[in-house]
């Protein structure tokens, strides 16, 4: 039997709930295993949503197998996140593994924080963002995949990026199929 593709999913109050929500969604409709990490027991997410996480943050190893760490966006959420000095560690680790790092919206902010990114590689984010990375080749695409680093731009892309990781880590079938289950059709691909 295949070993399932393994997913950590980091989230803390104010992480932007559609970020969140849909990638879990369809990362589960794959059969990924997820594991969603939280700050502390319940978050509260930026429109208010109470999410119960299956782990704390401070019970995941620095030294993991996760095949990909997600961290999404939302204002409060990724400056609570900066402030995670265990986090960085974890992305760090995962980096040095040659593993998947994917984040959206200003999430790129705590890739950017934790030396996860290299100078001049390609991302995107949020418009709202971007002043902040001028180190990074930054496009205005959907989704951007450079190296093992996943970004894209916002909640209104928040399918085309769980899409697009569910193509680089199951196949481009398994994520048409879950496009086709959802009745999702992009109207520029991603």
């Amino acid at each position: 039997m295949e070993t399932p593709v393994k997913i950590l999913v980091v989230i803390t109050d104010g992480t932007e709930d559609i970020e969140a929500v849909v990638p879990i969604d369809l990362f589960r409709r794959a059969n990924f295993e997820v594991t969603i990490a939280g700050e502390t027991k319940e978050v509260t997410f930026a429109r208010g949503v109470k999410v119960i996480p299956d782990a704390l943050l401070t019970d995941i190893s620095e030294d993991n197998d996760f095949d990909l760490i997600f961290v999404p966006g939302g204002a409060k959420g990724v400056e609570n996140l900066l402030r995670n000095q265990h986090l960085g560690k974890i992305l760090q680790n995962q980096k040095r593994k040659n593993r998947w790092i994917a984040s959206i919206c200003a999430g790129p902010l705590v890739l950017d924080k934790f030396n996860i990114l290299e100078k001049e590689q390609n991302i995107t984010s949020h418009p709202s963002v971007r002043i902040k990375l001028t180190n990074y080749n930054y496009l205005e695409n959907k989704v951007v995949v450079s190296g093992k680093v996943i970004t894209s731009r916002g909640a209104g892309t928040s399918i085309d990026f769980a899409l697009k990781i569910i193509e680089l880590l199951g196949g481009k079938e398994l994520a048409d199929k879950i496009a086709n289950d959802i009745v999702y059709y992009s109207k520029s691909g991603a």
